[in-house]
């Protein structure tokens, strides 16, 4: 098994098969296509040509879908809006033969995190009883997303799979829990930012989160240095060598691991993660 380190963000279009020959360069193995703010890679013959040439340097791609993201809205309009952002980072990825598309799956809004996970139906419009049962596998409204975006991936035959990440804030749906229950009653693929979880926890939690998703044989892992308060994520900063080492000692042996280093730094720290991986497996 392999663990591939990468930074989140590929620059341009222009500077983007330069950019992926600089990481090869490097040693890195993976990148994170940044569509947050726009997905801006338009063109198929475009995202074509990249996806050759990360396929030709062994460079794995995914992507980061748009920050304007919410299947948990009281309006119709945010989630259609927030499916169709997912579902064209999906057929961009398609052409750029992108692994995965990470994404922010919504917030809770006013209603309780309980609530959230098993949305009452009739208040959306929804058939269904008022009161969803957790051991019934009530449908919330992020997981009835989610079924029905997939059910569009498969018609249209898109490669990525979607992968919900674990989220820094606490008003934000995303904590491991919530992100492990998606995966079991969907399927899907799943993004673990474990600076997230640091800020969301006041504590990495490396066991607890390996251990809940022993079964999975690949990870998609972030990992940066994160400054953090009360209520969670403020932003991401430099990575500290001495946290990328607690990472690296806890990774699960025999899987495939990617990491994606989302700080102000990307590329160097995602070097760093890399020469301290490389040093931790020859002791």
């Amino acid at each position: 098994m392999s663990t591939k380190f990468g930074p989140a963000g590929l620059g341009g279009v222009k500077e983007a098969i330069s950019n992926l020959e600089r990481y090869s360069e490097l040693g890195l193995k993976a990148c994170e296509i940044a569509f947050t703010y726009s997905i801006y890679i338009k063109r198929k013959e475009d995202a074509l040509e990249i996806g050759k040439a990360a396929k030709k340097l062994g460079i794995d791609l995914s992507i980061h879908a748009p920050y304007w993201i919410n299947l948990n809205s009281t309006d119709k309009k945010i989630i259609e809006k927030s499916k169709q952002r997912i579902l064209k980072c999906c057929e961009i990825g398609t052409y750029l033969k992108a692994e995965v598309v990470v994404f922010h799956p919504g917030y809770y809004s006013k209603m309780s995190k309980q609530e959230t996970y098993q949305n009452p139906r009739k208040s959306r419009g929804f058939s269904g009883p008022q009161k969803a049962d957790i051991k019934e596998q009530a449908f919330c409204v992020i997981k009835r997303g989610i079924f029905e975006m997939q059910k569009e991936i498969k018609k249209k035959k898109y490669l990525p799979k979607l992968a919900p990440e674990t989220t820094g804030k606490l008003n934000v749906f995303g904590s491991i829990d919530e992100i492990q229950k998606l995966v079991k009653d969907t399927g899907c693929c799943f993004c673990i930012d474990f600076a997230h979880i640091l800020a969301r926890y006041k504590d990495y939690k490396f066991k607890e989160v390996f251990e809940k998703f022993r079964e999975h044989k690949k990870m998609h892992i972030h990992f940066s240095g994160i400054e953090y308060g009360k209520k969670g994520e403020k932003h991401h900063k430099k990575t500290e060598s001495s946290q990328l080492k607690k990472l690296i000692s806890n990774l699960p042996k025999k899987k495939e691991v990617t990491i994606i280093n989302e700080s102000p730094f990307p590329v160097e720290d995602s070097v760093l993660g890399l020469k301290i991986y490389q040093t931790l497996s020859k002791i």
